[in-house]
């Protein structure tokens, strides 16, 4: 059988086209170079006696003994092939650039939104056959995409007698035609039909579609891919619900969300025609064994799950009948909990998990399904158990202050892993656990699949410092500095999350093998996901170890200034610049009639009148922080966060690794030396801010992320979603355009920082839209925060002319809500908090317990759980039917 391939692209000089062969029979030889005469036109033939049924290949442009550039593959190149042997097949390509609408070709849309089910592919044995594909996602289950054109084969121009198209391979949909039954010219256009009644939906826009005749030989096939075809449809537009999994509640959770407790939330979003259920990060958090775990950001593994998430039942049910009624009391006293008790709720699952492990873990050791789940997971899995079974032995998770293996040895981990370890079954609870919440994780997945729900996960930024990755990847981060947020609408200090920084360069080196492992693993179970703080592959703002907020950051990467190049903007540079400025009016400013006490505990001169600096052992935030850990009463508290003000009084701080180089202090404007600037200076000095921190960066910061995420975003089919929240460079619009991600609109954060409020008939389309976030106030309590912002939001954006209640009524709430659904982002997904706000009767009346987190907190207990169950919920008609009203009315019910 042959395979002659032909497609034509513009290569650059030196380059040229490869095929690269996804098949069994070329595994020692997949990259075939194909051959040119003009630099535009290539091709290249291929002979094999035994090929399977399926062709699959790629094209790539190589140079230099690498690829330089490759197609769109998120969906595969293939041939369906015969089974007679001298068969020849003539393909002609076109190079697959990543499409505009990219998004309807993930795994959301394909396999859940739009999702169909096949049709199967039979091959036509004619002498002379032609084979046209077409990729059209956006057509839905009850309908198929058909030919139809000037042939008798092909109904004369008549819809009812168009060929229907295969879509074995939906996206992609082909048709094989005998040759021997077509006159040329060849004339014909896609249509859209019903699948049951052959009634016409669509015809493609655009002239028709012509082929000229082909000269060909018996028992040859030509295959050819059409594209750019437009039919006029309007824009899919979906809504969903935001929650965390700890929050969910049902008549059978243990006083926090399980994963089973997904798959009754997917029975309310059926219900109330919402088509996606957006949860926060859900990996193992556990580090003391504390509340201050319940932070979801902070996971100790980018792989392992939540043990709290583990639904008990669907682990099995203990022979001892009394243990059994003794969880079942435990469960009913914890679920009738308002708010999640992390501590209390882990203690008891842990009990459980301990009694069901010596129950039945030889059994499930020797099953099939477990030996292929620990064997396509031992890499993490194996390290993460090591690591707990250590963090609780030395009852620390920070392994640099474990007496034994606080440097990572594979190998050594590895023999603590055998079954004839004298810890094993310390080590293989934890291989138990895992498995149990793989499973129970993927029967959620399949069970939102199957009803047309995707489940949207969420990749945290950043790692923590004391996780399995750091242990056994240190190379790949910075554990000398931290990750944060300069200051925004969440936190004005900015934020200091602790996190280690990437070593990007390293992370480059293997291709960023790293980050793609962890998407391909969230893949398994999600077919959406929003990338936390997607600036950070951009830039991370990294904070000194000595600091505590995040007002003496730093961008990384930057492009520091030089002394010169300060002076270049008509700004004299002084070293004093770079020192908390600290004089008598600043004091008394700070601590009135304190002062003394404070100059005479933590100052002294520096050889300037009335001007001091800090001692030594206070002259940085963490010492301050330190000293005052044993002095936590108000009055303490007070003075520390006044002395970290005067550690912040700076105008530019040193960069991370020249310290010949310099970055203006963020929010430098708001500091006291600041205002002790002449105007003349604060002019000069506004100039050099506004170029460094929005101009001086775009194109540098723009190269740093395409050179990650495309690579990362294309990994998968997962549909990609960024958090591009904050102080966000122009560079990112065009980023995130560029690669297809959906950016985040919520209208009481504008990106246009000449706004109050957002104007959601301009979102893009490619957008997500929202009105509260996790990391927010929710409506209810925003709008009791701002008296003059609400009646604002009142009467520009909602249009009355009269005073703003002084509560937000569920008919408010209502208009406020619907006026998020009426945008035109691809999606609206709404908190749980937010939904449930339109209805007076089942809303939660304290609206103060429906906060998830407070960022400017750093030990904020997230807690926050559903008031009623969702039982409960799915049987409140007065509110479901609203939901399912406001959805329908706005288009998004699909």
């Amino acid at each position: 059988m042959n395979i002659s391939l032909h497609i034509k692209y513009q290569t650059n000089w030196g380059e040229e086209i490869r095929v690269v062969i996804d098949n069994q029979e070329f595994a020692s030889n997949n990259l075939i170079k194909m051959n040119t005469s003009d630099g535009v036109n290539w091709s290249v033939e291929l002979q094999n006696t035994e090929w399977n049924n399926t062709f699959y290949y790629k094209y790539i442009v190589w140079k230099d003994n690498q690829i330089v550039r490759e197609e769109w593959s998120i969906t595969k190149r293939q041939i369906q092939l015969s089974d007679e042997k001298n068969r020849t097949y003539k393909v002609y390509d076109i190079w697959k650039d990543l499409p505009e609408d990219a998004y309807y070709y993930s795994s959301a849309f394909t396999e859940v939104f739009l999702a169909r089910k096949h049709e199967s592919y039979i091959t036509e044995k004619c002498k002379k056959g032609i084979v046209i594909k077409a990729i059209e996602p956006r057509v839905n289950k009850n309908h198929c995409l058909a030919i139809c054109g000037n042939q008798m084969t092909l109904g004369n121009w008549n819809p009812k007698n168009a060929l229907i198209m295969s879509d074995i391979n939906f996206p992609e949909w082909e048709i094989e035609l005998d040759c021997e039954n077509i006159t040329y010219p060849f004339e014909y256009k896609f249509i859209i039909i019903d699948k049951k009644t052959k009634e016409l939906i669509a015809w493609e826009e655009g002239d028709n579609r012509n082929i000229q005749e082909f000269t060909q030989q018996n028992n040859e096939v030509i295959v050819m891919t059409e594209n750019n075809i437009n039919f006029g449809l309007s824009p899919w537009r979906g809504a969903g619900v935001a929650i965390p999994v700890f929050s969910l509640k049902s008549s059978t959770s243990f006083g926090v969300g399980d994963f089973g407790d997904i798959i009754k939330m997917v029975d309310w979003c059926v219900k109330t025609n919402q088509k996606i259920i957006q949860i926060l990060p859900i990996n193992d958090s556990t580090m003391t064994h504390t509340w201050k775990d319940s932070y979801p950001y902070n996971s100790i593994s980018i792989y392992a799950l939540h043990p709290m998430y583990a639904n008990l039942q669907k682990m099995g049910t203990l022979i001892d009948n009394n243990k059994n009624e003794y969880f079942k009391t435990q469960q009913k006293i914890l679920n009738k909990l308002d708010l999640l008790d992390y501590e209390a709720v882990n203690n008891i699952k842990w009990e459980y998990f301990k009694l069901i492990f010596e129950q039945e873990s030889n059994k499930l050791f020797k099953s099939e399904d477990y030996k292929e789940f620990f064997l396509l997971n031992k890499e993490w899995l194996q390290p993460y158990a090591a690591f707990c079974y250590f963090r609780d032995h030395y009852n620390c998770a920070n392994f640099h202050n474990w007496a034994t293996h606080s440097i990572y040895n594979r190998y050594d981990v590895e023999k603590l892993c055998e079954e004839n370890s004298p810890i094993y079954n310390d080590i293989s609870i934890h291989f138990f656990i895992q498995y149990h919440l793989h499973i129970q994780l993927l029967e959620a997945t399949n069970y939102a699949r199957t009803n047309g729900i995707v489940l949207k996960g969420d990749i945290p930024i950043g790692i923590s410092r004391n996780s399995v990755e750091a242990w056994t990847e240190p190379h790949y981060f910075n554990l000398n500095g931290q990750a944060g947020a300069p200051p925004d609408n969440f936190s004005i200090k900015g934020q200091n999350w602790g996190f280690p920084t990437y070593n990007w360069n390293v992370m480059a080196k293997d291709g960023y093998r790293w980050w793609i492992k962890r998407f391909k693993k969230m893949s398994d179970y999600f077919d959406a996901y929003r990338i936390d703080h997607i600036l950070g592959f951009f830039r991370i703002w990294e904070i000194p170890m000595n600091s505590v907020y995040g007002l003496l950051g730093q961008f990384s990467p930057a492009l520091p200034m030089t002394k010169e190049e300060v002076e270049s903007y008509e700004f004299d540079f002084e070293n004093q610049f770079l020192e908390p400025y600290i004089d008598e009016c600043y004091l008394t400013q700070l601590f009135g009639t304190g002062t003394e006490e404070i100059k005479k505990t933590y100052l002294e001169p520096n050889g300037i009148w009335q001007r001091y600096q800090m001692k030594s052992n206070f002259n940085t935030q963490r010492k301050i922080e330190a000293y005052f850990n044993e002095n936590t009463d108000n009055e303490n508290i007070e003075i520390k966060e006044r002395l970290y003000t005067l550690i912040s009084n700076v105008l530019f701080v040193k960069d991370n690794i020249n310290p010949a180089m310099y970055h203006p202090r963020i929010n430098a404007q708001y500091t006291y030396i600041y205002q002790t600037l002449n105007e003349e200076k604060k002019i000069a000095f506004n100039h050099l801010y506004d170029e460094y921190f929005y101009k001086r960066h775009n194109g540098f910061w723009q190269e740093q992320a395409m050179k990650k995420l495309p690579q990362l975003t294309q990994c998968t089919k997962m549909l990609a979603c960024g958090e591009d929240l904050g102080m966000i460079p122009q560079c990112v619009e065009w980023v995130m355009k560029d690669l297809r991600i959906l950016s985040l609109e919520i209208q009481r954060m504008p990106k246009e920082y000449s706004l109050l409020f957002g104007d959601t008939n301009k979102y893009p389309y490619a957008s997500i839209c929202t009105f509260s976030t996790h990391d927010m106030s929710t409506l209810r309590e925003w709008w009791q925060e701002d008296d003059i912002l609400t009646q604002k939001y009142f009467s520009s954006i909602l249009g009355h002319n009269d005073s703003a209640p002084k509560i937000a009524t569920a008919e408010l709430c209502e208009e406020v809500i619907n006026k998020q659904l009426s945008s035109q982002s691809i999606l609206c997904i709404l908190s749980l908090q937010d939904w449930m706000s339109i209805d007076n009767k089942w809303r939660n009346q304290n609206f103060e317990a429906e906060r998830i987190n407070i960022p400017a907190d750093s030990e904020h207990y997230w807690r926050y759980r559903m008031h009623l169950t969702i039982e409960e919920l799915i049987d409140v008609d007065s509110l479901n039917n609203k939901i399912k009203g406001l959805i329908e009315s706005n288009h998004r019910k699909n």
